[in-house]
């Protein structure tokens, strides 16, 4: 017969996508590390429909560790999708979440423990170097936050990733979240506990094998995601926008009246043309971000599941408390 499993204190959340030569690098480095803290821990790897053979890494890693539980989705449902996914099975207290490329230090897991354990419910990080990522990465990215943080009134710092610590209560409010397409990184600070948070610095790893899956493509649905649900600021700008036009259109309305009642020749087909082409390109404008809102709309009212677990791996002989 065995012996129940105690209830983990600390639990590793883990998206992976298309990481089979990192994924059992990862884990050996993180139960070396957390086998230094002396807290129950559990390690959540969550295969996002990986194209390779991600999962049979961690259907094996699982099978032979009773510290790890995989987790395989249906299909690749997106990187925010599957972490939230991890986040909803994991059991601790203390729920860390990093990528899997190695990229997040394993060895920060313990000074991210040692500062929860002194009262602090979020425990964000920052990289320190980012020659890894490139120039224009760490660009896009960088504008990405500033634009993100005036849209929004959230304010997140460039360097930002979805590498941190939080608290289970933290962690309870962040599951009450029912955003159509979540973006964590915002939900977290939006939550708030800023009296109880603090920021550790790192330095970004070697990625070991393989290629970042976040093409342009994916980073500007992931900024178009966050933006649209964390702020109604497009809106706003668009109805001042419009405001400006229309005042605009009457200026030139006005212009035209007072040229007529002169006795004057009312300019030519330039200037009708190029003020209609303004007006028709800005209401464009308007009814895309509109469209945005309205897209997001229709698909929340559809409630479809934000991922679907299609299966698990664990210790056979494991029970769970």
């Amino acid at each position: 017969m065995s012996i129940p499993q105690l209830c983990p204190e600390v639990s590793i959340v883990v998206p992976l996508f298309n990481e089979m030569g990192n994924v059992e690098v990862l884990v050996d480095a993180l139960e070396t590390e957390l086998a230094t803290t002396d807290h129950r821990f559990e390690i959540i790897l969550v295969d996002d429909g990986s194209q390779d053979n991600t999962w049979e890494q961690v259907a094996a890693i699982a099978n032979r560790s009773q510290h790890t539980i995989g987790l395989r989705l249906s299909r690749n449902f997106g990187h925010q999708n599957a972490l939230l996914a991890g986040l909803s099975k994991a059991r601790g207290e203390a729920i860390i979440s990093m990528d899997g490329d190695m990229q997040h230090p394993p060895s920060a897991v313990p000074e991210l423990l040692r500062l929860w354990q002194q009262g602090n419910k979020v425990v964000s990080t920052k990289r320190q170097s980012t020659e890894h990522l490139g120039w224009f990465k760490t660009k896009t990215s960088e504008w990405f936050y500033r634009i993100f943080s005036w849209l929004s009134g959230v304010e997140i710092e460039k360097g930002s990733s979805d590498f941190r610590l939080i608290d289970r209560q933290v962690l309870d409010q962040l599951l009450k979240f029912n955003d159509v397409n979540p973006f964590l990184r915002g939900a977290v600070k939006w939550i708030g506990f800023e009296y109880g948070s603090t920021c550790l610095e790192y330095k970004v790893g070697e990625r070991l094998e393989g290629e970042s899956s976040y093409t342009l493509k994916r980073m500007l649905r992931f900024a178009n995601s966050a933006i649209v649900s964390f702020s109604t600021k497009p809106l706003v700008i668009g109805i001042w926008l419009g405001m400006a036009t229309s005042l605009l259109a009457f200026a030139e309305l006005f212009y035209i009246v007072l040229q007529w009642s002169l006795g004057q020749t009312v300019p030519g087909w330039a200037s009708t043309v190029g003020i209609m082409a303004l007006l028709f390109g800005i209401l464009f404008v308007l009814l895309g971000v509109i469209g945005l809102y309205l897209s997001r709309i229709h698909t929340a009212l559809q409630q479809r599941p934000k991922f679907i677990i299609g299966d698990v791996a664990r210790m056979i002989d494991e029970e769970t408390s």
